[in-house]
């Protein structure tokens, strides 16, 4: 399957066909989360472990998803739950109904252990959700072997909500997790957190993957507004009030001349907050906010943009970063991100998330050759990030797994 395949495909209607998957080349796969696509409400991760799974599908794997239906508080994505449907060839969703919150699903407890069972290798997607403790438990339980991804939540900053009630939670889990966990971890940064918190676990680094578009539309030269471009969930750790404050600075020099376009969703009254300080701080003719993009409008914020800004706090991945270079677009990241190399590749900016530091990369970033730096950008996506190439990698550390509870050796901490 090449890369540029991997479009979001429709949930079907499961084939009257055994619970267990089929005999494939890799191993059988269960892919534990508190939620999956199509629940685009929570963002990035959505996609990426949509992808993962395709791909380890593709690669010979025999993937089945044990998940919710949430797609948020309150909310709940329109599939069918009571029994699996199929999403692409070797990859099978079991859709469990939530009963509150974000992933509260007796559902999911009735069907776990007999789906853990009948896998060879448990991958389990979550921290601080319903599934993560009991899938722990069972596994553990069960001696079966598990990769647990925790995509961010382990991470420390200053704005960390509920820091004492998370650090009792990490405890409680690293002393339920079986011996033999690998951590799977999308950073270097990434992992040193999670040595800290769950300390004894080893640690496999394993970034995501970002689907490379079979066309990326240069920005047009020339023009006298720099068009700027956030994309993302809308969050303290995203660091968009420096953002805005750079603005500040940006309208008070005078040049360059820009335009800041803010597309993501969030909670109601932090979008509020955000809203407000745009008019008091008289950006409203420079800025604008657009509410969440998906598909086609998400291509079209890309394609309108020349640079894509990412000032967060702190971030595991941050996908929008590679989703960006992959459609060749310059990008300015901040210290919080993983994302120095874009320096070295010649693609971008990596700086502090200050509004002084912000403000300043835009200026320079707008007298750098924005094309070039783009196509420099794409190359890299493609010979590095590419899903194929990630997903063997995935595979690679599932093997480790496998051979150390089989009795082969434990696998590197890498």
């Amino acid at each position: 399957m090449s890369d540029a395949d991997t479009s979001n495909p429709p949930v079907q209607q499961a084939r009257p066909s055994p619970e267990r998957p089929v005999a494939a080349a890799g191993p059988r796969v269960l892919q534990v989360v508190p939620s999956f696509w199509p629940a685009l409400r929570y963002g990035g991760p959505i996609e990426s472990v949509l992808q993962l799974c395709r791909h380890l599908a593709a690669a010979g794997c025999a993937v089945t998803v044990l998940t919710t239906d949430s797609n948020g508080p309150g909310a709940r994505v329109e599939v069918k739950t009571g029994g699996e449907v199929e999403l692409a060839p070797g990859m099978r969703v079991r859709y469990c109904r939530k009963l509150m919150r974000n992933s509260v699903s007796p559902e999911l407890m009735t069907n776990l252990a007999r789906y853990v069972a009948a896998a060879d290798l448990v991958h389990l997607t979550a921290v601080y959700s319903f599934p993560t403790i009991p899938t722990l438990a069972v596994c553990r339980r069960l001696h079966k072997p598990l990769v647990w991804s925790p995509r961010g939540a382990l991470q420390v900053w200053p704005g960390r909500r509920r820091a004492l009630a998370k650090t009792m939670w990490d405890r409680l889990c690293r002393k339920i997790a079986p011996p033999e966990t690998i951590v799977h971890v999308t950073s270097e940064p990434e992992a040193v957190s999670v040595r800290s918190a769950l300390p004894g676990l080893r640690v496999a680094v394993v970034p995501n993957g970002v689907t490379i578009p079979d066309f990326a539309p240069r920005p047009p030269g020339g023009g006298e507004t720099l068009r700027l471009l956030f994309i993302g969930r809308l969050d303290p750790k995203k660091g968009i009030e420096n953002l805005l404050q750079a603005c500040v600075i940006l309208k008070r020099r005078e040049a360059p001349r820009f335009m800041l376009t803010i597309a993501g969703g969030g909670p109601e009254a932090y979008r509020r907050k955000l809203v407000d300080l745009i008019y008091r701080r008289e950006l409203a003719d420079r800025v604008r906010m657009i509410g969440p993009v998906e598909g086609d409008e998400k291509e079209r914020a890309f394609a309108e943009a020349d640079v894509a800004i990412f000032p967060s706090y702190i971030e595991n991945f941050a996908i929008v970063v590679a989703e960006a270079l992959a459609r060749e677009r310059p990008v300015i990241a901040s210290h919080g991100t993983p994302w120095a190399e874009v320096e070295q590749i010649g693609c971008g900016l990596w700086v502090a998330n200050s509004p002084a530091a912000l403000s300043d990369a835009v200026c320079r970033i707008s007298t750098m050759p924005l094309a070039q730096m783009g196509e420099r950008g794409r190359r890299w996506m493609v010979e590095r990030f590419a899903w194929p190439a990630i997903a063997q990698q995935m595979l690679a550390c599932y093997e480790r797994a496998l051979s150390s509870v089989g009795g082969t050796g434990p696998a590197n901490d890498q």
